[in-house]
């Protein structure tokens, strides 16, 4: 892999069950490149949090895959997940990183805005995420970014950016050449149905495909 490809970066379905979704995960990150694992958990105890943390984060860190937590910067510290991911509604940037230390990553929601996106990368956010690209049943995108943004980005910054919404690994091919530093999927992995181990070589493949 060199610097500048582009890698998968999973995000859990919102609502889990540790040990059930366990295996699927493993298969997962055997299958092929995955640089990230985010736990995004909706409407879920601190308790359940914690315990989807301990269950999960080994399978991603035994294979040097970073573990993220979405949203609390706290228990992301506490259970020794890799870093945070915070939305512009949650816990703003400086202060998870206070949270979290200098050592762990913070990435920013910045939705379709250069603005947002200036703001994080100049502040310190190891990388922002962009989105939705695609509609997407994961959640309700209030907004719509284009691959024009990804490729301003990655032009001017050196701060990694994430493309997010609706990707499957037939529409991923656009956002890859405009230069994604991450794709961010949820559905188009877990919902394969093949598995997802299956869905994960498929994404690679496009990956590849569109780097040509």
């Amino acid at each position: 892999m060199t610097e500048t490809a582009c890698r998968l970066y999973l995000v859990t379905p919102p609502a889990v069950e540790p040990a059930a979704f366990a295996p699927k995960l493993t298969e997962a990150l055997d299958a092929g490149d995955v640089a990230c694992v985010q736990l995004r958990l909706k409407d879920c105890s601190d308790d359940a949090v914690r315990r989807a943390c301990d269950a999960l984060r080994p399978i991603a860190q035994d294979r040097g895959v970073a573990f993220i937590l979405n949203d609390h910067p706290e228990l992301a510290r506490e259970t020794g997940c890799d870093g945070v991911h915070v939305g512009q509604k949650d816990t703003p940037y400086a202060q998870a990183r206070r949270i979290v230390g200098n050592d762990a990553i913070v990435g920013v929601t910045c939705h379709d805005s250069r603005h947002l996106a200036m703001e994080a990368g100049e502040a310190g956010a190891d990388y922002v995420a962009f989105g939705a690209f695609f509609p997407t049943t994961t959640k309700d995108a209030e907004f719509k970014a284009e691959p024009e943004l990804l490729r301003w980005w990655s032009e001017l910054m050196e701060v990694p950016c994430v493309a997010i919404g609706g990707i499957t690994q037939e529409n991923c091919g656009p956002l890859v050449t405009a230069g994604a530093d991450f794709l961010a999927v949820v559905g188009a992995v877990w919902n394969h149905p093949d598995g997802p181990g299956a869905a994960v070589k498929a994404f690679n493949a496009a990956i590849a495909a569109a780097e040509g």
